[in-house]
């Protein structure tokens, strides 16, 4: 993630500022690309919001997952909003950063929402995250886990 992310901060839903490099080693990485004013999106982001939640904090150790939230939201205060109301306590891109038309373009999204799910080196592992999440729940990430080639003793 690296690759994907250089040179840029993140940041909490907390609001502070996140090293990418830090925070996404080592992590499978789901690219939300998603609105608050979406009905399709409201409706999962509290799928993932509970997806993320049990792989983070219900499994020993934690998954190595990550989710960074590309915003489509009309102002910086409806992107605030919609995290405050509806998101895990995952990352996201600044609303004002005009990298995430370059994410958009990079993985082709024509429509939200969208979850891609890629590895370290910003490469697809799949861009149906949000349909297998549905379909497979919890057991999709190994799917994904073994398709980032991260060393990890991990079990769902």
């Amino acid at each position: 993630m690296v690759d994907v992310f250089s040179g840029r901060l993140l940041v909490g839903k907390d609001g502070r500022s996140v090293d990418p490099e830090e925070a996404l080693q080592n992590k499978v990485v789901g690219l939300y690309f998603s609105a608050g004013w979406c009905s399709p999106c409201r409706d999962f982001t509290p799928v993932l919001c509970d997806f993320y939640t049990e792989l983070l904090e219900e499994t020993q150790p934690p998954a190595p997952f990550e989710v960074v939230f590309i915003s489509s939201d009309r102002s910086a205060e409806e992107m605030a909003g919609y995290m405050h109301a509806m998101h895990g306590d995952w990352l996201a891109l600044p609303f004002h950063d005009p990298y995430k038309h370059d994410l958009k373009k990079k993985y082709n999204i024509t429509a939200i929402p969208k979850l891609v799910i890629v590895k370290q080196t910003g490469e697809v592992i799949t861009d149906k995250g949000r349909k297998q999440i549905r379909d497979k729940g919890l057991s999709c990430f190994r799917n994904w886990l073994e398709g980032a080639d991260i060393f990890q003793n991990f079990s769902s």
